[in-house]
């Protein structure tokens, strides 16, 4: 999906309740006058804005009021078509686009009317109306448009414990992967190598009560580096090099399936469907680890086969085989 803006959803929005109400027109009654929409003056004014570079804060809202109020029209006006034709004559897409544009332009109202940019829910595409804009953290992207995974690796298996597309703290879901993590093996892990978000009181509290060491460095102010407690900071700095390490495995999941799997590039208009083909990426990621597994299981027993054939025909005894 294009990087959405709010003067851009609104023209679309305003395109397709266009299309919307010639399919209406179409069955309705040849008496039936159709009504103005003003289409070509507000795209007009729509390519007038578009081209400006960097409007200023009024030209931008003059636009946004302009094609705010052309979409409020043209959905007075579908309304009016309601009890002379009716929705029966819709597409299932059509009605769907109605739906989400009724809530859009509700939404882009309330904040033009409080001068904000920010909305619980807010819609940033009619097409996928479930996204949310997530922010990344990220100093060449300040905001993502996707759904937010907790996953966790066990053994080289990747496990998906929450799929959301609302913006939400994972810190919460750590107490939720240990308990399933112990009713799977039976028992709580050793170590737990996670991200800093993790590191909540709440968090550290829970993992020394089942005596689970988490990963990172304490709360609080560090240690003052000296005599008596040099070894002692050494070996805590060797620990958490291990565990970033490990650590790092997860964050190569997320690579690899964006690199190999196009997990960046879900092509699922529909909730339903893009969170199956998410689901996908990381079970057929999973498959491959298990393949993999057992391909050199196979080949290192089927080398060992034919070194012992071998030393069987010619009786001579091999003393080391590399098998790399």
């Amino acid at each position: 999906m294009r990087y959405p803006h709010d003067v851009g959803l609104l023209d679309e929005a305003r395109r397709k309740t266009e299309g919307i109400i010639d399919t209406l027109q179409e069955h309705a009654p040849h008496d039936y006058e159709k009504p103005r929409t003003y289409r070509k003056i507000a795209r007009k004014e729509f390519l007038t804005f578009i081209r400006n570079r960097k409007p200023r804060e009024r030209a931008l809202r003059k636009a946004l009021k302009q094609q705010l109020q052309y979409v409020e029209r043209n959905l007075r006006i579908i309304s009016g078509y309601k009890d002379v034709v009716g929705f029966d004559v819709l597409t299932k897409r059509q009605y769907r686009a109605l739906m989400v544009i009724s809530e859009l332009v509700r939404q882009q109202r309330q904040m033009y009317c409080g001068k904000s940019h920010s909305l619980e829910g807010r819609i940033v595409s009619i097409t996928k109306p479930h996204v949310r804009a997530i922010v990344s953290g990220k100093a060449r992207e300040k905001y993502e448009f996707g759904a937010k995974l907790s996953v966790s690796l066990v053994d080289g298996l990747s496990e998906v414990h929450r799929l959301s597309w609302e913006p939400y703290n994972e810190c919460q879901d750590l107490k939720g992967q240990i308990e399933s993590y112990q009713q799977r093996y039976g028992r709580y892990p050793e170590v737990v190598c996670a991200d800093r978000i993790y590191r909540t009181r709440e968090n550290l509290r829970y993992c020394e009560e089942n005596g689970i060491r988490l990963s990172g460095s304490k709360l609080g102010r560090p240690f003052k580096e000296g005599e008596k407690n040099r070894e002692r900071l050494r070996e805590q700095r060797r620990i958490g090099r291990h565990d970033e390490s490990v650590r790092i495995g997860i964050e190569g999941k997320f690579g690899k399936g964006k690199r190999r799997y196009s997990l960046d590039r879900i092509g699922a208009k529909l909730r339903v469907t893009s969170e199956s083909a998410i689901m996908m990426v990381f079970l057929v990621m999973n498959l491959m680890v298990l393949y993999r597994r057992k391909a050199k299981a196979f080949f290192v027993s089927l080398i060992a086969t034919i070194a012992e054939l071998l030393r069987r025909a010619f009786l001579m005894p091999i003393e080391k085989l590399i098998v790399s």
